[in-house]
């Protein structure tokens, strides 16, 4: 709940509009007059008792607003703070894995081609997702609704990204039990579930303690990050020179090959829809003023795409160490994290209880940076999923729970063992639904003119199914699924993460332009009344009683008021009313 000296009624304001949204036509304020007559049985609806939250959805310090556009009220943090604590999650040793498996695999020449072009990719299509989040303050839920998904349609992506954090949850929890179970010797199903219980406490209270947790073990963890290496390039310089005739188990050897850089890229590629929590914490940034813009512009570009610039780097790190333990580890032990940061500790210390000890302790640092962020990412993107699909909403720190199980579930099955397969498979889906996203951004909005220029996220304002984003997914998915099964030949197997990106860029245009952009909005907006002071207005909300500023509202004919954006999808009784006199017809 937010409180403010701008709390205006229902009747003094009808509706809201961010940053550039068009202002309301005369037309639909005649529209506007119509849905006022026809709601006039459905008034009673007022007098039924205000919707109770619970105490874990009331507290918007334990809510973090996962449903919501996050208000200007909550968001009190700096530029820097924002950007160290999206950049904080980015410590995952899964890179490590990653890197080592592909380079083992591949050999080094195909891995380093494959890691770089999967990072430029990465790179740019995180450039306008990151820009647009941190605009209209959205997680990556909210802004793919309104990037040509429609409000039904982005459940898919939300079950999309809700698999994503809990994959890589497992991974990541997977190194860290592998580390203590080398150093306490513990079983591994009780290091899993150590590993996996240990985050919960951490994520309870959302952005408001990971960003301090973040900020205060940044510098350990880039120290402990940068010394082995450095440690090697003193004491054994030649080693990265003979890293590049590193052949792995590669039947083509240290040389490139075509169908090895594809299927690289494929894995690595499984790390696009890592954007989603880099903006899960950017929709935190403060609005951008002439004052703040360079600083503003350098947060969101560093903790947006620039997080691959450091992923690249850790990938092609653990693919040197990978290189460096295979002779003495073998295949099997090489792309473990915990045994390439051991040798290379040992590098540096020679005392092998202090070696153990050390790469130990930044195992545990890196996997609990990233695993409170998949955590939290998790609980956000489940929390949109149910909250459509079962019109329910008991908190994210209960989704928070079953995130964690489910990835807990997936450790004690062994994901890790199937890295390759998993990240090849999941790329696919995952990269399909983000080049969709991209194009919409990229294309749709500013040169089409199809979409509309802003993002629009709330129920009442959306078709629930968009053909353009959800569709060119859809379709896109199919076909890279298919090569990547072998359907179409081995090239194609080898390539159809890229097939999936590309059809999907190209076919949401297409799609636009054939369905004339019709699917976007169910009815337009309202504008928003800006405060004397600068501030945006609260309204409070006919359902719940709570006081939301503007952006976050819509007008509600079936309950004869303003309404907030949760209380709005939760609504099960309405069949979607607001948008029937707007279109014409029941959607």
């Amino acid at each position: 709940m937010q409180t403010s000296s701008n709390v205006l009624s229902p009747s003094s304001i009808v509706g809201v509009i961010l940053h550039d949204r068009p202002l309301i036509s005369e037309c639909h304020k005649q529209e506007r007059e119509i849905v006022k007559i026809e709601q006039q049985p459905s008034q009673q609806e007022s007098n039924k008792p205000k919707r109770q939250f619970n105490t874990l959805v009331n507290n918007p310090v334990l809510e973090d607003y996962s449903l919501r556009y996050a208000p200007r009220s909550f968001r009190k943090w700096s530029e820097y703070a924002v950007a160290t604590a999206a950049l904080g999650g980015i410590a995952y040793l899964a890179d490590f894995a990653i890197g080592g498996s592909i380079a083992v695999t591949h050999g080094f020449t195909s891995a380093f081609w494959a890691i770089l072009a999967a990072g430029v990719v990465i790179f740019l299509t995180g450039i306008p997702i990151s820009y647009y989040s941190a605009k209209y303050n959205i997680d990556m839920d909210l802004l793919t609704r309104g990037a040509g998904f429609g409000y039904f349609g982005s459940t898919i992506t939300s079950l999309i990204y809700a698999s994503f954090t809990f994959i890589f949850f497992s991974l990541e929890g997977s190194i860290m039990a592998q580390a203590m179970n080398v150093y306490f010797g513990l079983p591994l199903w009780l290091t899993y579930l150590i590993s996996a219980l240990m985050i919960i406490p951490l994520v309870v209270f959302g952005m408001t303690l990971l960003s301090k947790l973040q900020v205060w073990t940044q510098p350990i963890w880039l120290i402990l990050l940068v010394a082995p290496f450095l440690a090697i390039l003193f004491k054994d310089p030649a080693a990265f020179v003979n890293f590049t005739h590193f052949a792995g188990t590669s039947p083509t050897g240290a040389g490139f090959n075509y169908l090895a850089f594809g299927l690289g890229a494929g894995v690595a590629l499984s790390l696009i829809a890592q954007i989603g929590e880099q903006v899960d914490y950017l929709r935190f940034m403060p609005d951008k003023t002439p004052a703040n813009s360079k600083r503003w512009w350098a947060a969101v570009l560093s903790a947006g795409p620039g997080w691959i610039i450091l992923g690249v780097l850790k990938q092609l790190g653990g693919a040197f160490l990978a290189f460096y333990i295979f002779t003495d580890s073998g295949a099997k032990l090489a792309v473990e994290p915990i045994h390439q940061l051991i040798k290379g500790f040992g590098v540096l210390v020679p005392n092998q209880f202090l070696v153990v000890t050390l790469a130990t302790f930044f195992v545990v640092l890196s996997q609990v940076k990233i695993n409170v962020t998949n955590a939290y990412s998790g609980s956000l993107s489940w929390s949109n999923f149910f909250s459509r699909v079962l019109y329910w909403h008991p908190g994210r720190v209960v989704w928070l729970f079953f995130n964690v199980g489910v990835a807990l579930l997936l450790m004690e099955l062994g994901v890790f063992g199937f890295l390759n397969t998993v990240l090849g498979f999941y790329s696919n889906v995952a990269i399909a639904w983000i080049g969709a996203v991209v194009a919409d951004l990229v294309i749709n909005k500013p040169l089409l003119k199809l979409s509309p220029s802003y993002i629009e996220f709330k129920r009442a304002h959306l078709y629930n199914i968009n053909p353009v984003g959800f569709g060119s997914m859809v379709i896109a998915s199919l076909i890279s699924v298919a090569a990547f099964f072998g359907l179409f030949g081995e090239v194609a197997q080898a390539y159809s993460p890229f097939l999936a990106i590309g059809i999907a860029f190209v076919l949401s245009p297409i799609m636009a332009i054939i369905t004339k952009g019709k699917y976007y909005m169910a009815r337009e907006d309202i504008p928003v009344f800006v405060a004397e002071n600068g501030n945006l207005p609260v309204l409070t909300c006919t359902v719940c009683a709570q006081e939301y500023e503007a952006p976050d509202m819509s007008d509600c004919p079936y309950h004869g008021g303003s309404i907030c954006s949760l209380c709005c999808t939760l609504e099960k009784n309405c069949h979607d009313m607001c948008k029937h006199v707007a279109v014409g017809h029941a959607l």
